[in-house]
């Protein structure tokens, strides 16, 4: 039912109800208004010629020789001698049924017209598929449709990413061109997933890609297509294929995947009408043809737990990688977000930034530019300098400065030894990343202190020494307090969580350790949990491995702990003084560091 419908029955009643009144008000026009006693005097007195009763109303007209003439009416009263007098004085008596109307149309006609309203509008909440919508459009899909001229996003706006791009630049071809591979019998992937961690773009690549080929898009979440109702997701996914095979050449893109194609019959808890959607998405990827022009883009982070029945040949058969991108690609994302911000010295302020944001994904270098450029429009600046992006780094790092959050003496002495702790040992042990600054400015929702280190290239493999030392400098905070103050705080926490981490991925994963010899000991992460499969974190292996594992893992541990508290007690003079210029300072830079090692040299070198 149309809402003009219901706004017509709406007037209809109320021009009912208006006729009404008026009709109660036309009969009594003319009429004057008396009260009981003046009527019941009146048929005493024989000045009554007729009367009309009702239930609740009295009508009459006057005798012929009475002064006043015309009709009167009044309001009856119980009255068991009523009809005994009008006979009695001989006024002409008759009856009349009372109107119902009003107060029929009061007790069911208007409570039903309300129920049905809001019957109506819950249904059509309940099947919003937008403006106008009713129930029996539940089921169509809610996939949002940029035609050509919608879609702005070309390759020119991706950034980092070069291998994903070349990748998807034949899928473009073939929506131009698409008798350049009919002619050879080559059919293009009927699917295409990208996988890659959070913010590494996919989504824009895929927008990318529509924008390049100048085709239809179709956008939609893998969470929209389940719904309360059962049958409605695979009623919208055998929509969605329909509308984009009417506006083929077309790209449907289905963001967060995972949401929608997990592991059938996994869990303690299948959810029947999630699996009913997926079944269809895999019957529709098999029915429609691929020399029509429909491509499937799908964007996943977890490709682990997706149904195996969606990534075999025929499906989506390519899998395209979007990671996180190297120096150039950093650089290149940076300049391309800093387009429309004023900087000083873009260039060499942009390159500094790449070389400090190792594994930074495109999400974040975009808000450090957006960071940085609002710490100058707080500072008042007329452009962004490389001190306002270094802090926009730090922000993402670390988290916001808490200058409300005060330290007492004590704290903030500790802290500072605790973090030239860090730095010392960090830059006593070969290989490690220089340090760039030392800080006892408290951030984010825990960090009293932090210390950042500067990569100097992007790493993708590790050395066991290497490893070995990131394990002694996270316990050089550590180290340093016992030194000075001969035990331990609770500031050391999160260090001894991740240095364990490093030893048992040591010892568990890469095969370190002499004692377990060369086997990786750490269970292959699972799509997902069975119900037939113990709920354990702990591998395939006996529990004396297991205790062979926590032997090696606190050896490790126990050996760089006191690797990095031989390397402080031998520079306690610098430790001190640091700690001292860092408490005054709040904070330092690894330069500074470094000249006050220099100066200390000579006496470490005598003893």
């Amino acid at each position: 039912m149309s809402s003009s419908f219901v706004r017509v029955l709406a007037w209809l009643l109320l021009i009912a109800v208006w006729v009404f009144m008026l009709s109660e008000r036309f009969q009594g026009l003319g009429s004057t208004e008396i009260s009981y006693s003046e009527f019941k005097t009146a048929v005493a007195e024989g000045r009554v010629g007729e009367v009309v009763l009702s239930p609740s109303l009295i009508r009459g007209s006057f005798a012929g020789d009475d002064e006043r003439t015309g009709s009167f009416r009044t309001v009856r009263v119980e009255d068991p001698d009523l009809l005994r007098d009008l006979q009695a004085h001989g006024v002409k008596v008759s009856g009349t049924i009372e109107s119902t109307f009003l107060r029929d149309l009061l007790s069911w006609v208007v409570p039903a017209a309300l129920f049905l309203a809001v019957w109506l509008f819950i249904m059509r909440r309940a099947g919003a598929g937008g403006p106008g919508a009713g129930f029996l459009t539940v089921g169509r899909s809610r996939a949002k449709l940029y035609v050509e001229q919608e879609v702005k996003v070309t390759f020119a706006d991706v950034a980092g990413v070069d291998e994903a791009k070349e990748e998807l630049r034949e899928v473009i071809e073939f929506l131009k061109k698409p008798e350049r591979f009919r002619r050879l019998g080559g059919k293009i992937p009927k699917g295409i997933l990208l996988l890659g961690p959070p913010g590494t773009g996919k989504t824009l690549l895929a927008k990318a890609v529509a924008g390049e080929a100048g085709v239809p898009f179709f956008s939609i979440s893998g969470s929209e297509f389940v719904e309360m109702f059962v049958g409605v997701g695979a009623a919208r996914v055998r929509d969605l294929f329909v509308q984009a095979k009417e506006k083929a050449p077309c790209i449907i893109f289905i963001d967060e995947l995972d949401a929608l194609g997990k592991v059938r019959g996994a869990g303690a808890l299948a959810h029947e009408e999630r699996e009913q959607t997926l079944n269809q998405l895999l019957v529709e990827m098999d029915g429609f043809d691929p020399r029509a022009g429909v491509i499937l883009m799908a964007a996943t982070n977890r490709p682990e737990i997706l149904d195996p029945a969606l990534l075999r040949a025929g499906r989506f058969d390519r899998h395209v990688l979007v990671d996180r991108p190297d120096r150039p690609g950093r650089l290149a994302i940076l300049k391309l977000h800093a387009r429309g911000v004023v900087m000083r010295n873009a260039d060499e302020d942009l390159d500094v930034i790449a070389g400090m944001t190792p594994g930074f994904a495109g999400a974040d270098l975009a808000n450090v530019v957006n960071e940085a450029a609002l710490l100058a429009v707080r500072r008042d600046k007329e452009a962004v300098e490389l001190a306002d992006l270094q802090e926009a780094v730090e922000r993402v790092i670390a988290g916001l400065e808490k200058k409300n959050r005060v330290l007492n003496a004590m704290e903030k002495d500790r802290v500072a030894h605790h973090e030239v702790g860090h730095a010392l040992v960090a830059m006593s042990l070969p290989g490690t990343d220089p340090i760039q600054k030392i800080s006892i400015i408290p951030r984010g929702v825990a960090a009293l202190g932090y210390t950042i280190q500067l990569p100097t290239e992007d790493r993708f493999l590790m050395a066991r020494s290497e490893l070995e030392n990131k394990i002694a400098v996270l316990l050089g905070g550590r180290a340093a307090e016992e030194i000075v103050y001969g035990e331990v705080s609770t500031g050391a926490q999160d260090d001894l969580q991740k240095a364990t981490a490093v030893a048992k991925s040591m010892v568990k994963a890469y095969g370190m350790s002499e004692r377990l010899g060369e086997v990786s000991l750490e269970r292959e992460r699972p799509a997902l949990q069975l119900p037939v499969e113990p709920m354990s974190s702990r591998g395939d292996y006996s529990e004396e491995t297991a205790r062979e594992i926590d032997c090696e893992v606190r050896r490790i541990i126990d050996e760089q702990h006191a690797r990095a508290h031989e390397l402080l007690a031998g520079q306690k003079d610098v430790l001190r003084e640091a700690a001292t210029v860092l408490q005054q300072k709040e904070v330092i830079t690894g330069a500074e560091l470094a000249d006050m090692r220099a100066r200390h040299a000579p006496a470490r070198a005598a003893s």
